[in-house]
């Protein structure tokens, strides 16, 4: 590998996770490439070598962070042993002291506000859901091989647990005083098991 290319290596991520800070922190109305590059420890020229511009770098941003989280939710699904388990691995979404949580709802958030006048935001939200409803399907379809659920659309389910997970985090995220992070994982957890017309583990 030629010294470019492992410099590429390093900088690439550097960047966008030095982004992903500042956009956290600031809101990607307010983020500047001078904020990037300072929370980067690079100049403006630095990351615009890598970055032709704000949009183009706050896009594969939230790209990367939501590849992260996914795969992260992945592990979380798959270390769990059985379907219902698994659909009800996410309580770490609604834990405070969860450097993902605490970087992640602002991204979130922002990319929502971006999405309804942004073709490209909305294919990332679009994305990002999607993957998460073809995740929780398998974990439907499994427990409906099993026998473990019984009579419901693995698609309809997929889609409605995901929209509560969504739902409930917005709540938990946005007034906090009045929705614990206890309430957030109880509400999930008996939404979906009721749902799916399951007994809570």
């Amino acid at each position: 590998m030629s010294t470019n290319t492992d410099l590429e290596a390093l900088r690439r991520p550097q960047i966008i996770q030095a982004a992903l800070l500042a956009i956290s922190e600031l809101g990607i109305a307010s983020v500047t490439m001078d904020d990037i590059a300072r929370s980067a420890g690079l100049s403006k020229g630095g990351v615009a070598h890598y970055f032709s511009g704000k949009d183009v770098l706050c896009k594969e941003a939230f790209h990367e962070f939501f590849a992260r989280i996914f795969l992260r939710s992945r592990e979380t699904m798959d270390a769990c042993d059985g379907p219902l388990e698994k659909l009800l691995s996410f309580g770490w979404l609604y834990n405070w002291d969860d450097p993902d949580v605490n970087l992640g709802y602002p991204l979130l958030l922002d990319c929502m506000a971006l999405a309804p006048r942004d073709a490209e935001y909305r294919r990332l939200f679009h994305d990002w859901v999607d993957s998460w409803i073809a995740m929780l399907r398998e974990a439907v379809m499994e427990g409906l091989r099993l026998g473990i659920f019984d009579g419901i659309d693995p698609d309809a389910s997929a889609r409605t647990i995901s929209s509560i997970y969504h739902g409930v985090a917005v709540r938990w995220y946005l007034d906090r005083d009045a929705h614990t992070s206890a309430w957030a994982v109880d509400a999930c957890r008996r939404s979906i098991a009721g749902l799916l017309g399951a007994d809570m583990p």
